[in-house]
């Protein structure tokens, strides 16, 4: 294990982990031997292997089960490859494990799978296999290498599935406030729509697509050297949309914590598990960390602001020239 530290920027936020703080976090680890009958998985991060931790755990206990497995690339997770199989072979490897899971699952359990395009083939058959698939989600993560011979791969998908029928959705929770740009009005008032000293705004459905996403970089204050880090804006559209408070959230896969630590700051319970000593270390410190920072990016006053909205401040001007407009804007993707 390579434990240099590497050399960074004054501003660089990302979370790292100290030798003292490696010794200190090890004390509050699990492991898959601590785990017996009666064991309350709520509030644990588990190091250990997620066929044999999952077998341990109690039956029908977990509301949300967001899975984010390796996808079906060559991918080194701290010392660990993963090797890029063919579509059989990587799904073989999802049926190895999955099947664990399902027992933990309440009978209004909802499942969310994050997958690429090298991996969703395979993750739609077992998703098809277990569960009901209820949709597709897309998201825009834009970071991605530029190709000549390709098209820039800057999406993922997220597959939606619930256990049965009698699942939760929450719309109202994931609205996003949305910059209006050709506001409508009715007697002269704003007709769905809120006008502000900052700008116009509507708050809009969520659709299966979604754009406004940043993936956590070196300046943002959840960033971890994690490859693969998901960030807290996705994880949080899921758990308010399919999860109460106090809800249990398990994620198996969990890398640097990412889920737990959105399902904390949301006020949801979670387990999480991760083969990695090293991740799960940085998902415990997380954790601590949001003890005293429950903000999450791109989220407040109970809303999602599109990317950017928040510091948008039209001028006086245009502020005027828009209330002037008196037609209604089809897009809504503004």
């Amino acid at each position: 294990m390579n434990l240099v530290q590497k050399k960074r920027s004054e501003r660089n936020q990302t979370i790292t982990l100290s030798p003292a703080e490696r010794t200190e976090l090890k004390k509050e680890l699990i492991t898959e031997a601590d785990i017996s009958v009666g064991f309350d998985p709520s509030g644990k991060i588990i190091c250990g292997d997620v066929v044999r931790v999952s077998e341990k755990l109690p039956r029908q206990s977990v509301d949300l089960l967001i899975l984010d497995p390796p996808y079906n690339l060559d991918k080194d997770f701290h010392g660990v490859s993963f090797k890029k199989g063919s579509i059989s072979g990587y799904t073989e490897y999802l049926d190895s494990w999955l099947p664990s899971l399902i027992p933990l699952l309440k009978p209004g359990a909802t499942i969310y799978i994050c997958s690429d395009y090298h991996s969703s083939t395979s993750v739609h058959l077992m998703a098809e296999k277990y569960f009901t698939v209820r949709n597709r989600i897309t998201w825009q993560r834009e970071k991605g290498r530029g190709a000549k011979t390709n098209w820039k791969n800057s999406s993922e998908d997220i597959w939606f599935c619930t256990l049965g029928n009698g699942y939760q959705f929450h719309v109202d929770r994931v609205k996003e406030k949305r910059v209006v740009i050709a506001p409508y009005r009715q007697d002269g008032k704003p007709k769905d729509w809120e006008e502000t000293p900052d700008g116009n705004f509507r708050l809009t459905h969520p659709s299966n697509f979604w754009n406004d996403i940043s993936v956590p970089y070196w300046s943002m204050p959840e960033n971890t050297d994690h490859p693969t880090q998901k960030p807290e804006k996705l994880f949080a559209k899921m758990i308010l949309a399919s999860s109460n408070t106090g809800d249990l959230v398990l994620d198996p896969f969990c890398g640097s914590g990412t889920s737990a630590v959105t399902a904390k700051k949301l006020g949801r319970n979670y387990c999480a598990y991760d083969s990695s000593e090293e991740y799960c270390l940085l998902a415990l410190k997380r954790l601590k960390m949001a003890d005293s920072d429950k903000t999450i990016q791109g989220y407040k006053d109970g809303v999602f602001w599109e990317r950017n909205s928040r510091q948008l401040k039209r001028s006086s001007e245009d502020q005027r020239a828009a209330s002037k407009l008196n037609f209604f804007d089809e897009s809504e993707n503004l």
